[in-house]
C-alpha cells in the first residue's frame, strides 16, 4: 500500500476497478444484471465520497463532489433495476394465475426500451476521462489520513443515519418514509461492514445488526409491491375500459401493500426501541 496513503482507499480502489469494468461492458449493451451490479457498486463509491466530506469537510471538491459526475448514471441504473422487478412481479402473477397480461407487458417492453436508451446514452456519451479522474482525486483525498479520522467519520455518518430514523420516522409510514428507511438501513449497514473490514469495533452487537439486515430484507417485498402498483396504476390511467383481471390485480397490490405496510411499520419500531433504549 502507498505510504501515508488511509487504507480504505484501497477498499474504494477495488470498487472503482470494478465499477469501471461494468460500466465498459454497458458501452456495448445494456443489460438488467450488470446494471444492477452497476448501481450496487456507485453506492459504495458515493458512500466513500461522503465519508472523505466528513474528513475534508472545507473542501466540498475533496468529498461529495467527487461522485457529482455519476449521480446521472445512478439514478438511470436504478430505473433499470426499478422495471426488472415490475417485470418479475408480471412474471410471477401470469404464472400464479394462469392469466395474460400482453397489453402491460408491451407497455413495460415499452418503457424498458426507453429507460435503457436513456441509460446507454449516458453510458457512450461520458469518458474514461471521468472514471480516472475521480480515481485520482479520491486518491488524493486519501493522504495523510489516520485511522482515528476514519473511525470518527464512519461513526458520525452512522450517528446522522440513526438521528433520521429516531426523529424523522413517524407512524404511519408514508411512501416516502418506507424509501427512506430503506436507504437508511442500507448505509448503516454499509458503513458497519466498513468499520468492521477496517479492523474497528462495529456500532452494534451481532444480534441488533442481525434484526438491522432483516429489515432491511424484508422491506423488498414492500418495495417491489410499491413499484408493481405505481407501474401498473400508471398503465391503467391510459385506458378507458379497464378489464376484470387488472381491477382485480390493482385491488390485490394495494391490500397486499396496506398489510406489508403494517407489519413493517411494527418490526421498524420495535428495532428503533431497542437501538434507542
Amino acid at each position: 500500500m502507498r505510504a501515508n496513503i488511509s487504507p480504505v482507499y484501497q477498499i474504494f480502489e477495488q470498487q472503482h476497478q470494478d465499477s469501471r469494468a461494468l460500466y465498459l461492458e454497458l458501452g456495448k449493451q445494456i443489460k438488467s444484471k450488470k446494471a444492477i451490479e452497476l448501481q450496487s457498486k456507485l453506492e459504495f463509491l458515493e458512500l466513500f465520497t461522503d465519508l472523505m466530506g466528513k474528513i475534508h469537510f472545507e473542501d466540498e471538491s475533496l468529498g461529495p463532489g467527487l461522485f457529482s459526475p455519476f449521480k446521472t448514471l445512478k439514478k438511470a441504473l436504478r430505473k433499470t433495476h426499478h422495471l426488472k422487478l415490475v417485470e418479475r412481479n408480471l412474471k410471477s402473477r401470469e404464472l400464479k394465475h394462469d392469466l395474460n397480461y400482453k397489453s402491460y407487458r408491451v407497455y413495460l417492453n415499452d418503457e424498458k426500451k426507453k429507460i435503457q436508451k436513456e441509460a446507454f446514452e449516458l453510458v457512450v456519451g461520458s469518458s474514461l476521462k471521468s472514471w480516472d479522474d475521480f480515481l485520482q482525486k479520491a486518491e488524493r483525498s486519501s493522504r495523510g489520513i489516520k485511522p482515528l479520522m476514519i473511525n470518527t467519520a464512519i461513526n458520525q455518518l452512522l450517528q446522522e443515519e440513526l438521528e433520521f430514523l429516531h426523529h424523522d420516522l413517524k407512524i404511519p409510514l408514508q411512501s416516502q418514509g418506507f424509501r427512506d428507511l430503506f436507504e437508511s438501513l442500507r448505509k448503516i449497514i454499509m458503513l458497519e461492514n466498513l468499520l468492521t473490514s477496517l479492523g474497528f469495533n462495529p456500532i452494534f452487537v451481532p444480534a441488533i445488526h442481525l434484526e438491522i439486515n432483516q429489515l432491511k430484507e424484508n422491506l423488498k417485498p414492500w418495495y417491489s409491491n410499491h413499484l408493481a402498483f405505481q407501474a401498473l396504476s400508471g398503465f391503467l390511467a391510459e385506458k378507458d375500459n379497464i378489464s376484470k383481471k387488472y381491477m382485480d390485480w390493482i385491488k390485490e397490490l394495494k391490500t397486499e401493500k396496506k398489510s406489508l405496510s403494517s407489519e413493517i411499520e411494527k418490526q421498524a419500531f420495535e428495532l428503533l426501541k431497542k437501538i434507542f433504549v
